[in-house]
């Protein structure tokens, strides 16, 4: 079969596609038929071992999958062959086939596509956990997303307003800004052009906002978290920018806020049976039509390498898939 292999941490520019045998599922595993493996930021950082998990060398990259059961461990399974069914893996997805374990794969719903099956697990996941299960949002709260045009953006801005939040977008660009108000923003706001703190100021009428989701750091975080109320939450969530901020901790204590970290892999470790349950949440929203996925671009296997590039760039809007099967790119 085919795969993306890292053989060296030097980076994503290095992997390479090679031919390898088919895993050999174990028995408490399911061996998937992959369809669509989805790319996430965390991917070009795993490559270069700058990620919190560590796979071994050579590994395949890829957090999460959408495919078909190739192989079932026998009649006691809950899968059939055939089913269209999908998974978070960590790493492993970018290859024509993976074994998973079965507690870890999900049916997909009869009218949800692969494509958005294949986007769910990781940047919604990560947003449930981060606005439902830590900053436990409620409807009303206005909540402030750095980076709202991206992949993991864009899926935190449907789950806030599944909750029925304010959502007040921060993009580089306007093109970027109008893409997060067609899915829902109730404001988006240029980081390029304008003074955020004061923005935040005002479109909160000077009463500051409830809940910051920061997947960028940098230069942005100091003042997102100023621009926080008494007892507000601010949500780490990761650092697309390449810098990780240091924060006054005084403002912490000022505004009496609560700093909260986002790791959907450890949570998925600690917690499974919530992150379960906020996966049924999560599917329950999908197929009403709460949530829908923007997917950006698709991209053959043998163009991994381009869409790592593409993600990396900071000009993706959206969800960045990988057509395992594919020969050209759509």
């Amino acid at each position: 079969m085919k795969a993306i292999r890292c053989n060296t941490l030097t980076g994503y520019k290095d992997l390479s596609l090679e031919d390898r045998s088919p895993p050999n599922p174990a028995a408490n595993e399911i061996l998937i038929d992959v369809k669509y493996a989805a790319l996430n930021f965390f991917d070009t950082l795993i490559t270069e071992g700058k990620y919190q998990e560590k796979p071994t060398l050579p590994f395949t990259p890829g957090g999460e999958v959408a495919g078909r059961v190739a192989q079932t461990q026998g009649k006691n399974s809950t899968f059939a062959e055939g089913e269209r069914v999908m998974a978070y893996t960590g790493w492993g997805g970018l290859q024509e086939q993976i074994a998973v374990p079965e507690k870890d794969v999900i049916k997909i719903p009869a009218n949800m596509s692969d494509e958005a099956a294949a986007s769910l697990m990781i940047t919604y996941g990560t947003a449930m956990h981060g606005l439902v299960e830590r900053a436990q949002i409620t409807a009303g709260e206005t909540i402030v997303i750095l980076g709202a045009a991206g992949g993991a953006g864009l899926a935190a801005l449907e789950v806030a307003k599944a909750s029925e939040a304010k959502v007040i977008a921060v993009c580089a660009s306007d093109d970027k800004c109008q893409l997060t108000l067609n899915h829902g923003a109730d404001a988006a706001l240029n980081c390029q052009e304008m003074d955020i703190k004061q923005e935040l100021k005002q479109h909160t009428n000077g009463n500051g906002v409830d809940v910051v989701y920061d997947c960028v750091g940098g230069a942005l975080s100091e003042p997102a978290l100023r621009s926080l109320k008494w007892r507000g939450r601010y949500l780490v969530v990761g650092f697309a920018a390449g810098e990780i901020p240091a924060i006054p901790l005084n403002l912490i204590l000022l505004k009496g806020a609560r700093v909260d970290g986002v790791f959907l892999g450890r949570f998925i470790k600690e917690q499974a049976d919530e992150f379960n349950r906020l996966t049924r949440q999560l599917l329950t929203w999908a197929e009403t039509g709460k949530i829908n996925p923007h997917i950006d671009k698709i991209y053959p296997l043998a163009e991994t390498v381009a869409a790592l590039d593409h993600l990396a760039s900071r000009t993706s809007k959206g969800k960045i898939l990988i057509d395992v099967a594919a020969s050209a790119p759509k």
